[in-house]
C-alpha cells in the first residue's frame, strides 16, 4: 500500500527539478499524477513512469488552465511549483522583469487554485500545496527582491485559502526551500559573469555544508499530500538546512 493510492494529484513545472521530483515520488506511492509543463520534450521523460499522464500546459494562461481542469472529474491534491528567479535589488528590476515574476510566481497559482478548488469543495475534500521559499517574508535574501516579494505573496495566498476554506474540508500550505540543487539554480549560476564565484558564494551561505536535493524536498510535499498531514493546514514548511537561523 502506498501512501497516496488512490489520490488524483495535478501539478505544474514537472520537467525537471522540484516538480519532476514529487512526481515521480507522488507516482511511486500509489497517486495517480497529471504532470505539466510548457516544456514539452522534458515532460516526455516521465511518460514511461507508471501512474503518470503528461500534459504541455502554460500555467499562466487563463484558458489553458481552464481546459486542464475540464479534464479532471475530481482531484484531491493540487501542487503548484512553477516559478521564475529574477536576480538583482529593486534598482535592477524593472517593470516588465516585476510583472513577468508576479505572473509566474503568483497569478498562476491564482489562476490553477480558481480553477480546481470548486471541483475540491464540491467533494468536501481538497488539498493544495503551493512553492514559496525561504527567501520571502521568513528571510531577507539580497538581490531576490521581486522574487522574494512574489514568494511573500504566495505564503499570503496560502493561508488565505486555508482559512477562508477550513471549514470546508479544504488544506492549503506552503513550501519554503532554501538553496536546492536544481537545474534552474546551476542555469542561473552559469548565467552570472563569474559562475566560479557565484557558486562558492551559494555554498558559503550552506550551513550545512551542502544543498538541499529536490528529492528532499520531494519527499516532504509527499508527506503534505498524504493522509498523515491531515491536521496541517495554513502552514509554512520550512526546509532549509537552518539558512533563515
Amino acid at each position: 500500500m502506498g501512501r497516496l493510492d488512490g489520490k488524483v494529484i495535478v501539478l505544474s513545472a514537472a520537467a525537471q527539478g522540484i516538480g519532476r521530483a514529487a512526481a515521480i515520488a507522488f507516482a511511486k506511492e500509489g497517486a495517480q499524477v497529471t504532470a505539466t509543463d510548457i516544456n514539452g520534450e522534458k515532460l516526455k521523460e516521465l511518460d514511461g513512469i507508471k501512474g503518470i499522464k503528461t500534459r504541455v500546459v502554460d500555467v499562466t494562461k487563463k484558458d489553458q488552465v481552464e481546459a486542464l481542469a475540464k479534464e479532471h472529474d475530481h482531484i484531491d491534491v493540487l501542487f503548484n511549483v512553477a516559478g521564475f528567479v529574477h536576480h538583482g535589488s529593486i534598482l535592477d528590476c524593472e517593470e516588465a522583469d516585476w510583472d513577468f515574476t508576479m505572473n509566474v510566481n503568483v497569478r498562476s497559482m491564482y489562476l490553477m487554485c480558481k480553477a480546481f478548488l470548486p471541483k475540491m469543495l464540491a467533494k468536501k475534500s481538497g488539498n493544495i500545496i503551493n512553492m514559496a521559499s525561504v527567501a520571502s517574508s521568513i528571510k531577507g535574501v539580497v538581490n531576490r527582491c521581486v522574487y522574494s516579494t512574489s514568494k511573500a505573496s504566495v505564503i499570503g495566498l496560502t493561508k488565505s485559502i486555508a482559512a477562508d476554506f477550513i471549514e470546508k474540508g479544504i488544506r492549503c500550505n506552503c513550501v519554503c526551500p532554501g538553496t536546492v540543487d536544481t537545474p534552474s539554480l546551476r542555469g542561473r549560476i552559469q548565467a552570472q559573469p563569474d559562475p566560479e564565484q557565484a557558486y562558492k558564494d551559494f555554498m558559503a551561505r550552506q550551513k550545512t555544508g551542502r544543498m538541499c536535493t529536490a528529492e528532499e524536498v520531494a519527499y516532504l510535499c509527499v508527506y503534505l499530500a498524504s493522509d498523515e498531514s491531515a491536521y496541517v493546514t495554513g502552514t509554512e514548511q520550512i526546509i532549509d538546512g537552518g539558512w533563515r537561523l
